[in-house]
Order: C-alpha cells, then sequence, then structure tokens
C-alpha cells in the first residue's frame, strides 16, 4: 500500500502479487493489482493492456469474495471503474463513477484514513483542467489536511496534498506536505520528484533543483526511465530560471547519450521533446528553434511541442511564410487530438490550439500585421490562462502570457508590456522571461512616446 500510494506501481504490483502467492483467497489483494494499472494522476490514466489485466484482477476480487464490508466497498468501487466498455462509456463518466462510490465508501467508514484518502484521490482524478475554482481540489485538500496533521509520515497523504495544491492559488498551502514527503518516502523517485511541482509553483527554484536531482539519480538506480526523464525536465527547467545554462546544457546532452527512448510512451515522449525545446526558446535562440526536427513515432501532443517550436524559430528569425507550413501541421494535430478520443485529447487539443495561435501571432508581427499579431497573442494568453496545466510538466515552455509581453516590447509599447509581465509572474512566479522582461519594459519606459 505504502508503493501504491507512492506511484510505484511495478514494486506494488510484484508485492501484491507476492501476497496473492501466499493467500490465493485474499481478495483486496487483487484489488491491489487492479490499482496498480490505475495511473489516476498521468497521462494516460491507464493502457490498453492495463485495461484488460485490471479488469481480470477486478473480477478475481469480486469471484473470491469475503473480506470485510470495507473491503468489498473498495472492490465494487473499482469494479465500476473496469467493468463498463471504455468503447462506449468515455473514461471521465467512468472515472465520476468510481469517485462517487468512493465517496459513499469515506462516508460509510468517517474515521478510516484510508477510506477517506483514496477518496481524495479520486476527487483529484476526476477534477476537470478546465475548473479554475479548483473545487474538487479543496475538496481533497479539506480532507486530506486534518489527516496529515493525524498521520503526518503517510505517503499518501503527503503526495495527495501535494497534487491538490498543485495550483498557483492553493500552492502555498502544500509547501509542508512537499518538505514532508521526500523524507517519508526516501527509496521512492516519484517522492523525491513530487515536492519539486509546489516549489516550481512558488519559483522555489534551487529547492526544485535539489528535489529533481535526487530523483533522478534514484530513478536511474531503479532503471525507471519514465520518472528520470519527467525528473531531467523539471530540472532543466529550474536550472534556466536561475540563469544555470551550462548545467541544463549537461542534462541536455547526458539525453543525447541515452540509448534509444520508447516514444510511444507518453510520458518519455514528452520530457524527451521539451527539454531541449525549453533550452533554445528560453535562451531566445530562434534560428536553432527553426531547426528542431519533430520526433518520430511520439504522440501528436508531443510532436506538436516540436512543430511549435520550429514555426516559433521561423516567425521569429524573419521566415513567416515557412512558419506558416508549420502552422499548419499544428492545425491538422490539434484536429487528430480532438478526434483521438483519449482521455485527455480534448485537453491536449486545446495546448495545441494555443500554440498556433502563438505562432500566427509571431508570422503576422513577421508580416508586419501589428494589430493581427497583438490580437492572436492576447487570445492565446487569455486560453491558456483558463486552464491547469497537467502533472506532466512543469508549465508552459514559455507562457503564452510572457509571449505577448515580448510582443509589446516589439511594438514599442513598454506600459502594456510591463503589464503583461506583471500578470505573468503572479501566474509562475520568478519565471526568468517575465523577470527580465519586467526589466526591459521599465527601462523603456522614459523613452515611450
Amino acid at each position: 500500500m505504502a508503493l501504491l500510494h507512492s506511484f510505484a506501481y511495478s514494486a506494488a504490483e510484484k508485492s501484491f502479487s507476492n501476497v496473492t502467492a501466499k493467500d490465493p483467497n485474499c481478495a483486496i489483494a487483487h484489488w491491489g493489482i487492479a490499482m496498480t494499472y490505475f495511473h489516476e494522476l498521468w497521462d494516460p490514466p491507464i493502457q490498453n493492456d492495463g485495461l484488460t489485466r485490471g479488469r481480470d484482477e477486478i473480477q478475481r476480487a469480486q469471484h473470491i469474495g469475503g473480506g470485510s464490508d470495507r473491503e468489498q466497498r473498495f472492490v465494487r468501487a473499482l469494479a465500476l471503474f473496469y467493468d463498463q466498455d471504455p468503447g462506449s462509456v468515455p473514461y471521465r463518466v467512468r472515472v465520476s463513477k468510481y469517485e462517487s462510490a468512493m465517496g459513499e465508501l469515506a462516508g460509510a467508514y468517517p474515521d478510516d484514513a484510508e477510506s477517506q484518502v483514496f477518496y481524495a484521490l479520486s476527487l483529484l482524478a476526476s477534477a476537470s483542467p478546465l475548473d479554475k475554482t479548483h473545487m474538487k481540489q479543496k475538496r481533497a485538500a479539506k480532507i486530506l489536511n486534518p489527516l496529515f496533521r493525524a498521520y503526518p509520515h503517510h505517503p499518501g497523504i503527503a503526495h495527495y496534498l501535494i497534487h491538490a495544491c498543485d495550483n498557483q492559488e492553493m500552492a502555498p498551502l502544500g509547501l509542508n506536505a512537499a518538505r514532508a514527503y521526500s523524507k517519508i518516502a526516501p527509496s521512492a523517485p516519484h517522492a523525491l520528484h513530487m515536492p519539486s511541482h509546489i516549489f516550481t509553483r512558488l519559483g522555489m527554484w534551487q529547492e526544485s533543483i535539489a528535489s529533481n536531482q535526487a530523483a533522478r539519480f534514484a530513478a536511474h538506480d531503479q532503471g525507471d526511465i519514465g520518472e528520470e526523464l519527467h525528473a531531467m525536465d523539471y530540472l532543466v527547467y529550474a536550472y534556466l530560471q536561475e540563469g544555470r545554462e551550462r548545467e541544463a546544457d549537461e542534462v541536455i546532452q547526458q539525453l543525447k547519450a541515452m540509448p534509444t527512448l520508447d516514444e510511444r510512451e507518453f510520458k518519455i515522449a514528452y520530457a524527451a521533446a521539451a527539454m531541449p525545446v525549453r533550452y533554445i526558446l528560453e535562451r531566445r535562440q530562434w534560428n536553432d528553434a527553426a531547426t528542431i526536427a519533430p520526433p518520430a513515432g511520439a504522440p501528436p501532443h508531443v510532436i506538436a511541442v516540436a512543430v511549435w517550436a520550429e514555426a516559433l524559430g521561423l516567425a521569429r528569425s524573419g521566415h513567416p511564410a515557412e512558419a506558416r507550413t508549420r502552422i499548419e501541421k499544428l492545425r491538422q494535430l490539434e484536429q487528430q487530438l480532438r478526434a483521438s478520443g483519449a482521455e485527455y485529447g480534448e485537453y491536449w487539443a486545446k495546448q495545441v490550439e494555443i500554440q498556433a495561435l502563438e505562432a500566427s501571432a509571431w508570422s503576422a508581427q513577421a508580416e508586419g500585421k501589428t494589430d493581427e499579431a497583438r490580437n492572436l497573442l492576447r487570445m492565446a494568453a487569455d486560453e491558456e490562462d483558463a486552464i491547469e496545466k497537467l502533472p506532466v510538466t512543469p508549465g508552459p515552455v514559455i507562457p503564452a502570457r510572457e509571449q505577448l509581453g515580448d510582443l509589446l516590447l516589439e511594438q514599442n509599447q513598454p506600459r502594456l508590456a510591463l503589464k503583461e509581465f506583471q500578470i505573468a509572474l503572479l501566474n509562475a512566479p520568478k519565471r526568468r522571461g517575465a523577470l527580465t522582461g519586467v526589466a526591459r519594459a521599465s527601462q523603456a519606459l522614459p523613452r515611450a512616446q
């Protein structure tokens, strides 16, 4: 259970399987195996093979039966997720039914910590990234906070509090859990990494660097490539915010030296694509960006990161016509995502739509269409501000609001640029690009007409 709470899914599966080998009639161990295939806060939350295997395990648990009423409720709740045909019942509907059943379980056993903790996790799993009120995150935090005081060494409580607070509104409330979690589960790579979600939200770059260095080494030692690259991506991001470009580049070179990566796995593919893009764009190397090649065989939203960077590089280095061909590719990827039926297909389609708006704005600027450029980039910034990020990324490579400030500076409107950079810093405190933008805009103010 401790491994499960730290998302050490492979190790947890082996541990639960050992229980079934010793006690074939332990239904709740089969529930545990089924839970290891249901990655509630990851993208995708479940793979096709995991869906089949999880369904088999939960059916075994139902067939064995027995156990306490509480155990039976755990099994029945998870069966609501697995026993519905994903081809006809969307993921969001299945996870909502699971959440409702977990709510009933938590209500029946108000003094049972595990019932409350797993219910809080189900709330986070069903929360929409479009809900900027963070309603379900706040409900989860309300459950978890008193439990954290009562059980300060419970890995799931600290872990899920961090996830609940992984947004700009609630991030300060997650700091105590962030500082505690890595000490609770020091051998779990994910536990070593998770505090950096809060550190990133608060602009605590040195703490984020330390967190991800530890997570990266632990993941490497355990052969967890996905977790290793995830930590490396956050590490590159934090290094760049501190202006430590040499160290960021060292991580990029280490990435390039890795054996062939399985880019079909989203977590691996995203980090591998995002790291070099961050390094180039944060340093405003537009000519280099114009030569970025999209990864082969990666999911469409990963390909979009590279195509978007290439489009920005072309537009900002004076090649708007060539940038337009990449923008068309982004539109195609957006439609592909909308038609995919994937769990987060609409979310990622919206992200690619924003990327296309950004690239279109810079192309318009290069063509002298300043009003169009400003309107497009403001639209992109408003769209981006209305959506929460998913945990796979520390944030947009270059936030749209920050890009809008850059554009307004190019259009000799430093007063308006300053306002946008200040808003960008509220959204992402201490980001280097926005801090530099504030300085540039402030310096330009006396000379502006």
